[in-house]
């Protein structure tokens, strides 16, 4: 993934899709439980290191490379967002929207607004099918300021 990109949720992931996400691929454990909970009770987009935070304050049990290999393993499924700054690490916050979307991002604030384009989509459909590419992703980030930091 490019810097300054986003892993869009899939488009049947729910806030708590995690919960009934097909096969398991691991097995389930109290850690992941409590990140995932963490993760649907949050509302704004969150780092690893943030999210660590957040269980040890809350007396979880939790390694930080815990925390990243679920956060892997949930963004390999669809089921978070994340958002890749060109200034920091990964952002990451439980997916909301069930279709395929992108984000609009505040500078300021970190404050990401989910939108969908259906104009980016056909035209990425058509620019991909005139230069011949096929299984085709991409992702869209609008970054801007947004209106309570404007007023401010």
């Amino acid at each position: 993934m490019l810097p300054g990109s986003t892993a869009p949720c899939d488009e049947d992931a729910g806030s708590l899709a995690w919960m009934n996400a097909g096969p398991v691929k691991s097995r389930s454990t109290r850690q992941k439980t409590a990140v995932n909970r963490a993760l649907d009770e949050l509302t704004d987009f969150v780092s690893a290191q943030e999210l660590f935070s957040v269980l040890k304050e809350r007396g979880e049990q939790v390694s930080l490379a815990t925390v990243y290999r679920v956060l892997q393993q949930q963004q390999q499924d669809g089921l978070v967002d994340v958002l890749n700054p060109d200034d920091g690490e990964s952002l990451f916050r439980r997916c909301e929207a069930q279709t395929h979307h992108h984000h609009l991002v505040c500078r300021r604030c970190g404050r990401a607004v989910e939108i969908e384009a259906p104009a980016v989509e056909q035209w990425a459909a058509r620019i991909a099918s005139e230069h011949e590419f096929t299984e085709v992703e991409h992702t869209v980030e609008i970054y801007g300021i947004c209106p309570d930091c404007s007023r401010s």
